[in-house]
């Protein structure tokens, strides 16, 4: 996002996050802040990505969404998530999430927020 409010509460939450972990109370509010900065800006994959985040962790307390695979499987151009059991870092992914809202003009940060979409979707 380039609005400079919307940069420092994307800071605020990543620090937030590093050094309590998933406050709920606070994190809700600042990522409903954050989607309004979304809305304003009119993108929206970034708005749908922040609701849903919102609605995952009011339903579980946490963020259960792994970090999506850096390699395309079986040639699935788009990527893929995890499906695995393996232990998914709720603070590590949650912070990988927040952070890909800074460079919205990177394509591969918005082909990583397309898979947390499907992923939250699912």
């Amino acid at each position: 996002m380039e609005n400079k409010k919307a940069l420092k509460l994307i800071d605020k939450i990543l620090t937030d996050l590093e050094d309590s972990g998933i406050n709920t109370d606070t994190l809700i509010e600042d990522i409903k802040n954050l989607r309004s900065y979304a809305l304003e800006a009119q993108i929206p994959l970034a708005v749908k990505v922040l609701r849903l985040t919102c609605e995952h962790i009011e339903e579980n307390d946490s963020f259960l969404i792994p970090i999506p695979d850096d390699e395309p499987i079986d040639g699935n151009e788009e990527g893929t998530v995890v499906n695995t059991e393996e232990a998914v870092n709720p603070v590590e992914s949650l912070v990988y999430l927040i952070s890909l809202f800074k460079d919205l003009r990177n394509k591969m940060n918005l082909m990583d927020l397309s898979d947390y979409r499907n992923a939250l979707l699912a």
